[in-house]
């Protein structure tokens, strides 16, 4: 099934008619709002940390780093572009392991203490390209964290092709995807790891970032470990004991490095895994074990779905923590939840839904949390897909209190200065804005480098652009 590109609706009123055809809530204005007087040039002070816009990078991992796990040119380039490009909260640059098993590729980042002086200078020099755009001052309100991961059982540290899963729990459907099926950590294995992510945010406080994201998303090993209800031991059944690891984490950090701040980043919601079914579309998978694992699995009740999220960032609040950017479901397993997105990758499905719908759908869970948790601070995801439309419903969401921030990912690597034009009020540059073609995706599918290749001049001249279309040609063809 075919949906309509966001570049045909060319009126405000022609996406609202197709929104309400389509039984669609995305609030949005039918016009820009011109600065400074925008919901999204204006600053958010909270706990004496003043952000100076509400917009957000979001993190993004390139498989450029180096194989020792420090960053390469092509890192510090896309760092580089973060910082110029306006937004002035830097929700963790990109998911940086916290010791080798845990990486989800050969050549992601790693926090050591042989790593640390490197990754320290890539976030200087993602504040000196800020200040060098705009102004000597301008990092004064800019908000910089690192997000510490361990893969989990999507873990390849060795081998783009290799799978090496440690996973959180079994799973009826996704041990099946792993040839010779996977290992689960031990309750001891769990103890062990948290002390290394309470060892790496140490590490990432003295390499001068303001905060640490532990992150909880996408099915790795945090997010996996929410949903572990089959799992025994101190760590699986009742949420209590699925929240054991990560609060041992929080917990271990304000003991630590009590002056680092300390994020989420949350799958809110998640839905059982998809598969690419005959005819290219993506379908649920059949198995009725699946909805035994899993946490906050939706069905078709957004409230019954978002209970265990509510009970989760109560624990959150109480142990301190403010900051949260929410997601949904996994890059792996049902990406049109996670990435709504018209075109798939090379491993993917023709999406399901109008990716419409998975926009909405974030929007709307991110604004019920927001309201229940009006003290925490709100990063949403999801807008990059709304492209000449994303400027209009992201002030809508802020002024409506729907979210405090607008996480920008995909976009920001084909149109790193969308937020600084949003902000001083320049036309879009329609021909840089994402069309989640996926090919940030399909490369690294392929082993290579991410980057935008259609519409970033410096990955479209690289050996690696044509590699990557002739991919998506291949599959254009046969669809």
């Amino acid at each position: 099934m075919s949906y309509p590109r966001l570049a045909s609706f060319k009126t405000a009123q022609a996406l609202r008619d197709h929104l309400r055809r389509n039984d669609i809530d995305i609030p949005f204005d039918d016009q820009r709002a011109q600065p400074p007087g925008s919901p999204l040039a204006r600053p958010l002070e909270v706990d004496g940390i003043r952000v100076g816009n509400r917009f957000c990078i979001l993190p993004m991992e390139g498989w450029d780093a180096t194989r020792d796990g420090t960053p390469s040119d092509l890192t510090r380039r896309r760092w580089r572009n973060f910082g110029t490009s306006g937004a002035k909260l830097m929700w963790g640059g990109e998911a940086v392991a916290v010791r080798h098993d845990g990486r989800a590729n050969p050549n992601q980042l790693l926090m050591s203490p042989r790593t640390q002086a490197s990754i320290a200078a890539l976030r200087e020099e993602l504040g000196a390209a800020h200040r060098s755009r705009f102004g000597p001052n301008a990092d004064g309100d800019l908000f910089v964290g690192l997000q510490l991961t361990h893969s989990g059982r999507f873990a390849r540290p060795d081998m783009w092709n290799r799978p090496a899963p440690l996973a959180a729990t079994h799973h009826p459907v996704l041990d099946r995807r792993v040839a010779g099926g996977v290992r689960v950590l031990t309750d001891e294995e769990l103890d062990h790891l948290a002390d290394d992510f309470v060892a790496a945010a140490r590490l990432a406080h003295g390499a001068g970032f303001r905060f640490v994201d532990v992150k909880q998303c996408h099915g790795y090993l945090g997010h996996e470990l929410l949903g572990a209800r089959n799992r025994t031991g101190r760590y699986g059944g009742p949420l209590e004991n699925r929240m054991r690891f990560v609060r041992q984490v929080i917990e271990g950090i304000r003991a630590t490095v009590p002056g680092l701040i300390v994020g989420v980043r949350l799958s809110i919601f998640d839905t059982i895994p998809y598969r690419k079914a005959e005819n290219g579309d993506g379908v649920p998978e059949p198995s009725s074990e699946a909805s035994q694992v899993g946490f906050c699995l939706l069905d078709n009740d957004m409230d019954e779905a978002l209970a265990e999220s509510r009970e989760a960032l109560t624990v959150f609040e109480r142990l301190g923590v403010r900051w949260i950017c929410t997601s949904a479901g996994s890059p792996y397993y049902n990406p049109h939840v996670q990435r709504p997105a018209l075109f798939p990758p090379v491993d993917g499905y023709d999406p399901p839904e109008d990716p419409l719908c998975g926009v909405a759908r974030q929007i709307q869970a991110t604004a019920r949390l927001k309201a229940a948790f009006p003290n925490m601070v709100f990063v949403g995801s999801a807008y990059s897909y709304l492209q000449e439309w994303l400027p209009h419903a992201a002030q809508c969401a802020v002024r409506e209190g729907l979210t405090d921030f607008v996480g920008l990912g995909r976009v920001a690597l084909s149109y790193p200065d969308l937020p600084a034009d949003v902000l001083s009020g320049a036309p879009l540059r329609r021909q840089s804005l994402c069309r989640t073609f996926s090919d940030c995706t399909t490369g690294p599918r392929m082993g290579l480098v991410s980057g935008c290749y259609p519409l970033d001049p410096f990955y479209a001249a690289r050996p690696e652009a044509l590699k990557v279309k002739n991919v998506r040609t291949h599959m254009l063809v046969n669809e």
